[in-house]
């Protein structure tokens, strides 16, 4: 049965700007910058936080943050999302917003306790977790199931070699993708990796896509956060083109996740989930090779 979609705005901004750079030769160059700037998000009127974004998809980023924070547990529970640049503000309106004071105190002691405890993790520009980083990763469960070939891997990095983006245009992006096979579903940019995932999160909300028999994709490199998110979004395959940090590894390895790094051209490294990949050819031969 389809959820109860919230009310929002569309209200992406201009995602880049032409400035006059100096060439090494002296001489003048227009050259198309990204954009940036600050999205303070409200929750029932409760300031959560401010995050440094693109802009290209605030609703949305906004919608994943507070999933991913694991603040809300549905989009069920999100009445409206309203962006308003004039004052660089988004606010999220639930449906069980409180009605008296006793619910009110209630719900912001609630909050307070989730707030509370609040972990600067390694995303650039300095994501944020709340709560206990591993509270929820022992009751993940990810698809046993979902298998990925060799070959589709090497199909979809060829994908997001030839996707149309903006880092292509002005650099200073990070890139994330949630693929089905090798088709790319969803494509974010912003400056930083976690926006980035978090924008895709709350996407996958909204259009009610499941997450077992997706890959993530990100340009970023692995780190606990990242795996986290991929998990909580209950996705089985994280691959990136960069590296990996000790403790993404291990909750990989907990969670049960599929996870590939320095996935460039046809190089690839799988660092744990072997049980759930194919390569073309048996690994006896390749090792012979």
């Amino acid at each position: 049965m389809p959820h109860q979609r919230p009310q929002i705005t569309h209200a992406s901004r201009p995602l880049t700007f032409m400035v006059v750079a100096t060439d090494e030769h002296g001489a003048s160059v227009e050259t198309e910058i990204a954009g940036e700037g600050p999205l303070t998000l409200y929750l029932d009127k409760r300031e959560i936080v401010t995050l440094m974004t693109l802009g290209a998809a605030p609703e949305a980023l906004a919608i994943g943050y507070l999933r991913n924070q694991r603040l809300l547990t549905s989009i069920e529970q999100i009445s409206a999302v309203q962006v308003d640049w004039e004052t660089d503000a988004v606010a999220i309106t639930t449906r069980h917003y409180p009605k008296n004071a006793a619910q009110k105190k209630l719900s912001a002691a609630t909050l307070d306790k989730r707030l509370s405890k609040r972990t600067v993790t390694t995303g650039c520009g300095q994501g944020t977790v709340f709560g206990d980083l591993m509270e929820e990763i022992d009751h993940i469960h990810l698809s046993k199931d979902a298998i990925l070939q060799e070959a589709t891997l090497q199909a979809l990095l060829d994908n997001v070699r030839r996707y149309d983006s903006l880092y292509k245009k002005a650099g200073a992006l990070h890139g994330c993708a949630l693929a089905k096979d090798s088709e790319i579903l969803y494509y974010v940019e912003d400056v930083g990796r976690h926006n980035a995932v978090d924008a895709i999160a709350g996407m996958m909300w909204l259009d009610e896509v499941d997450g077992h028999d997706k890959i993530f994709y990100t340009t970023g490199r692995l780190t606990s956060e990242m795996v986290i998110k991929a998990a909580q979004m209950g996705v089985p395959f994280l691959v990136s083109r960069s590296g990996l940090t000790k403790m993404g590894w291990e909750i990989a390895q907990r969670v049960g996740m599929t996870m590939i790094g320095r996935a460039q051209g046809k190089h690839f490294l799988l660092f744990t989930g072997a049980e759930r990949f194919r390569h073309s050819s048996p690994i006896s031969e390749v090792i012979a090779a």
